[in-house]
């Protein structure tokens, strides 16, 4: 699924066998853009309503924020990442 080969960024080489799994590094950059993703979107919420602004909307907001950016982040890394490429998705699942 990575688009690097698409593009021809990837040169089909593996991976060391040290590097991070694709699912890690996937799962460990959507956590820390949930985060950001949902302080952002406070931010915006609370600079698009000013005083109107209730804590069930401002909520609502950052779980928005945090749900889309994180998700957003993941998928990007999915298809640039080179530890996403096919070979080293396989390389990596043949060593376990």
């Amino acid at each position: 699924m990575a688009l690097r080969r698409f593009f021809g960024f990837s040169d089909g080489e593996l991976m060391r066998s040290d590097a991070k799994p694709c699912s890690r590094l996937m799962r460990q950059t959507a956590g820390i853009f949930t985060v950001g993703g949902a302080l952002g979107f406070w931010v915006l919420c609370r600079l698009h309503y000013g005083p109107r602004v209730t804590v069930p909307r401002s909520l609502r907001w950052a779980g928005c924020g945090a749900v889309s950016v994180s998700s957003t982040t993941a998928l990007l890394v999915r298809l640039f990442s080179p530890e996403c490429e096919p070979q080293n998705i396989a390389a990596y699942d043949r060593g376990k």
